[in-house]
């Protein structure tokens, strides 16, 4: 058996290198499109150390972390970021295009951890349906590998999917400027300075004080735990897990 410390251990490994590995994809993005303001300033790293927030990537989520694991038994959502990779947009050809190329890299990159996350992962017995059901075969079955790959593979499409928000300065919303008017997209890059207030509002401090007043309003994580099962199923049916017959389930 796995004990807690143990288990927090590994789930923070974890995390730290969904935030940083998804950093250094717009890093790597950038040069290959000819800018290399990131190589410049030693930023253009695989080593997670290189891109570590002290608030973003280990004060914030190590809280949300030990916080579900303690009052819940389980992680069911994480927040966090990393130190923003510098990107000098000018030195691109297009440079909206090009922003939005290396915006996209950070939510790919996180899909293809998950990806490789799941071809790791050892079969689970039995074909029972549900897909987090197949998830908790696999840990029992296998406890240690699982408490680092499971959440491995979670935080990697929470982390992409949220991303995916198409709201400045998160990845979505600079994709989002890349594709749209240009008239547009000057307007709602104007958001990026608002953004991350945009967010964080929306997506934690308003749900959580509407409920307080037993008021249920939490678009995000609805819309996450309807995609988020659906998601995982398909990263796992394709590298090669077999469940039992999709039903009905969302991510609590």
């Amino acid at each position: 058996m796995i004990d807690t410390i143990g288990t927090i251990a590994l789930a923070a490994i974890a995390a730290i290198l969904a935030i940083t590995l998804h950093e250094a994809a717009h890093g790597y993005a950038a040069l290959a499109m000819g800018d290399t303001t990131a190589r410049d300033a030693h930023r253009l790293s695989l080593n997670p150390l290189r891109h570590v927030d002290p608030v973003g990537t280990l004060l914030l989520p190590g809280v949300l972390l030990v916080g579900q694991l303690l009052t819940f038994g389980r992680v069911m959502f994480m927040f966090g970021w990393a130190k923003p990779v510098p990107v000098a947009a000018w030195k691109f050809r297009d440079p909206r295009r090009g922003m939005m190329v290396v915006a996209a890299a950070g939510p790919a990159m996180n899909f293809v951890l998950a990806i490789a996350g799941a071809l790791l992962l050892p079969r689970a017995p039995g074909a029972l349906p549900g897909v987090f059901a197949y998830l908790d075969r696999a840990a029992a079955a296998h406890p240690w590998l699982s408490a680092f790959l499971v959440p491995f593979i979670l935080y990697n499409l929470v982390l992409g999917l949220f991303n995916l928000l198409p709201i400045p300065p998160l990845d979505g919303g600079r994709i989002a400027v890349g594709l749209l008017p240009l008239a547009l997209a000057r307007i709602w890059a104007r958001l990026e300075r608002a953004g991350i207030v945009i967010v964080l509002l929306f997506v934690f401090l308003l749900p959580a004080a509407l409920g307080e007043f037993g008021i249920r309003f939490d678009p995000f994580r609805a819309v996450l735990g309807r995609v988020l099962p659906w998601a995982l199923r398909l990263v796992l049916g394709l590298t090669g897990h077999h469940m039992g017959p999709p039903i009905h389930e969302q991510f609590p």
